[in-house]
């Protein structure tokens, strides 16, 4: 039940048609993990803090630089050398205090992945290089736990939504992210946002994506972006989706695994 600062807090959302006080009291009984509080974690967290998601679990082992804040917009200058999962914590307890922060300061690895997407309902991936995508990617099929995912650099960002543990409308599986990209560039091919630059407004469009797509899976309503990948080209502000299918090739859930 919601008391009556969650009712007015949350007014926008209950008298929307689809999502309403159900959908509502969905998003206050999630629990969902956002990996990396930096360039699109920081408004995945704001908006889904401010959505009231029940609990929110942040990864991350990095501080606050100063050249952070052009574009992570959950950190102030102040924060400066703070822990990002403390800073963040901070920001989303001044939002609403009604979430739950669950702050995790490591970095991810195959040795702490497992437990910790299992941990929570749905998975939110902001994090920066493709080594945690395919890690991030592979523990959600393994423990069945939906993903959205997204990608950003210098003008140009993309985002999709896995869910290969469950079966498409056609009865094959839903593709993986290994479906859309069997392999990662050769190292070095795919300059980092240090090196080629990032348009610090780009995360913050991508990021809110994110949270809308987290919104309509834990809330049940819309068409998650399954099979397809949303491309975003900042310069021209145009969107392209394109398609994709189920990999029988693939490592996850083909037929040869």
């Amino acid at each position: 039940m919601f008391d009556p600062d969650e009712l007015e807090r949350y007014a926008r959302h209950i008298v929307l048609r689809e999502l309403g006080g159900p959908g509502q009291q969905k998003l206050k009984a999630a629990r969902i993990l956002v990996i990396g509080a930096g360039g699109l974690g920081a408004p995945v967290l704001l908006y889904l803090a401010a959505a009231g998601v029940g609990t929110l679990g942040i990864v991350d082992d990095d501080a606050v630089s100063l050249s952070n804040l052009q574009r992570q917009v959950i950190h102030a200058t102040p924060d400066v050398g703070r822990p990002k999962v403390e800073s963040a914590a901070a920001a989303i307890g001044r939002i609403n205090p009604h979430v739950r922060v669950e702050s995790h300061a490591v970095r991810l690895d195959a040795g702490n992945a497992p437990a910790l997407v299992a941990a929570y309902d749905v998975v939110v991936d902001g994090s920066d290089n493709f080594a945690t995508r395919y890690l991030v990617s592979d523990t959600c099929f393994r423990a069945g736990r939906p993903l959205v995912t997204a990608a950003v650099s210098e003008y140009d960002g993309s985002l999709t939504t896995l869910m290969p543990h469950r079966a498409g409308p056609d009865g094959r599986p839903n593709p993986t992210y290994r479906c859309l990209f069997p392999e990662p560039p050769p190292e070095g091919l795919v300059p980092s946002c240090a090196v080629a630059g990032i348009l610090g407004a780009l995360t913050g469009t991508m990021g809110s994506l994110q949270a809308l797509e987290a919104i309509k899976i834990v809330a049940g309503i819309g068409e998650p972006l399954i099979g397809r990948l949303l491309m975003f080209d900042a310069r021209a502000l145009r969107f392209e989706t394109v398609r994709y299918r189920w990999d029988p090739d693939n490592p996850l859930n083909g037929t040869g695994r």
